[in-house]
């Protein structure tokens, strides 16, 4: 039993299973279901309907941060601009929210900045073809 435990594949084998728990609980529940989030959804969802025309022709991108930007401001006529610039602050706003809701409802507000990443790469993989997307610090199109 001595060997065993002084065998160095022995410690390769705990450090894996250390770093393989670690790496489970870190992930933490992206789908939680509080009422804040509920309600973040529910609203980001209502918005969607304006959103999806401004993503369909461009003006509006997927960012790699996880956030929605203004990427064509010509895509969108100068009387509409407005709403456009107020519906992207509203969504980035609940985006944010929606962030730090999950990171706080899984006991871990510093993993904030994770689920933000986690989230990003989803929205960017989800996105519909002919939507533009930050890829590697360029805009793309689906």
């Amino acid at each position: 039993m001595k060997r065993f435990f002084a065998c160095p594949r022995w410690i390769a084998v705990l450090a894996f299973g250390l770093l393989l728990a670690g790496a489970v609980q870190a992930q933490g529940n992206l789908e939680i279901d509080t009422p804040a989030v509920a309600a973040l959804r529910q609203s980001m969802q209502q918005r969607h309907v304006q959103l999806a025309p401004l993503y369909a022709s461009g003006a509006v991108g997927l960012a790699a941060d996880g956030t929605v930007t203004l990427r064509d401001a010509s895509a969108v006529a100068l009387a509409q601009r407005a709403q456009a610039n107020s519906l992207i602050a509203a969504e980035n706003a609940d985006r944010a929210a929606l962030y730090r809701e999950i990171a706080r409802a899984n006991g871990r507000p510093d993993w904030e900045a994770e689920v933000r990443r986690t989230f990003a790469q989803r929205w960017i993989e989800r996105a519909r073809p002919g939507w533009w997307v930050q890829q590697g610090g360029n805009w793309v199109r689906k």
